[in-house]
């Protein structure tokens, strides 16, 4: 994805909260801002997204946020998704997600940094951010795509065909260590097949679980058989197909773990795979702006914000990226 096969640069999707997570739990909480209100995810994300702008030069930016964390359609289906993370505190609003009470603040300051910016926010009614990006990255025809998360599910984004290619800048261990997956990466990294390398992912993910989102997988099943099993039968749909066949190649002991967990797969299985056809709606433009949308606002709020640093460093990657 060299500047000469894409002169216009990719269209950059952020899994929002994944990063501004990232950046509470990474920045000492030192710094205040002028009304005493904690301010190091906003400093730490903003920094974020300079940094991304200055590497990839998208032509087009959208950070995803979750309108709904939990949504109804997951926890019917499987209603330990995501049961871990409830604020359970007296007073929390029912359904709320545990957060530290110093970063839920910041969020709303970092939106208004963003719209001052002139940065383009998306969300999608009753979805994560996961089906936001999910949708704008299945739905590209033109640019290239990269989608930054530390969220390891939206490697099952990865395409080559059709074009254009989406990618995924895995930040799991944060930017600095974050890593490029394509086909082949998750191919190798995961052992999966890298020809339908993004589904299989998901199929490998839905057998093995996941812990942080409250999944428990297919007891017995980890990382490495799982990718075995969707290597050798092709998908998920194939293994269970599989199951009921008493003439395939499975071993009778798999075989049993398989029958037991077939209500939980057919349960998971929508709720590992993200949305791709969700109602995105963008705050604005998804075009990368050349110079902030409201300047006079973005200074006050670097000023009442004790963010003139990282905010300076976003406006000129923003001017870097179209001087180029």
């Amino acid at each position: 994805m060299t500047d000469d096969q894409n002169p216009r640069g990719p269209l950059l999707i952020l899994d929002g909260a994944s990063l501004w997570f990232r950046a509470y739990y990474a920045i000492p909480d030192k710094l205040r801002a002028a009304d005493g209100r904690s301010v190091n995810a906003l400093r730490g994300f903003t920094d974020m997204v300079a940094s991304l702008i200055t590497k990839h030069r998208p032509s087009r930016l959208v950070v995803g946020l979750d309108l709904d964390w939990r949504p109804p359609f997951r926890v019917a289906l499987v209603p330990s998704y995501k049961a871990h993370r409830l604020d359970t505190s007296v007073g929390a609003a029912p359904g709320a997600e545990e957060v530290p009470d110093t970063l839920t603040p910041q969020v709303e300051m970092i939106i208004e940094v963003l719209a001052a910016a002139g940065i383009a926010t998306g969300g999608a009614e009753g979805l994560e951010a996961d089906d936001v990006l999910g949708t704008l990255a299945s739905r590209e025809r033109r640019d290239p795509v990269v989608v930054v998360s530390g969220d390891r599910d939206l490697l099952q984004l990865v395409r080559d065909d059709p074009a254009p290619p989406v990618r995924v800048l895995y930040a799991g261990r944060g930017l600095a260590k974050a890593e490029l997956f394509g086909p082949a990466e998750v191919a190798a990294k995961y052992g999966v097949p890298q020809q339908n390398a993004g589904p299989a992912y998901a199929d490998m993910a839905t057998l093995r679980g996941d812990a942080s989102d409250g999944l428990p997988g297919v007891a017995g099943i980890g990382d490495k058989s799982a990718a075995q099993l969707i290597s050798k039968f092709g998908s998920l749909d194939a293994l269970m197909a599989a199951v009921d066949d008493p003439e395939a190649d499975l071993a009778k002991g798999l075989r049993a773990k398989l029958v037991a967990a077939q209500d939980y797969l057919k349960a998971a299985a929508p709720v590992v795979q993200v949305v791709r056809d969700a109602e995105v709606i963008l705050s604005g433009p998804e075009a990368l702006p050349i110079t902030p949308a409201d300047p006079d606002r973005l200074l006050a709020l670097a000023t009442a914000y004790n963010a003139e640093s990282p905010i300076t460093r976003l406006v000129t990657a923003l001017t870097a990226v179209h001087r180029a």
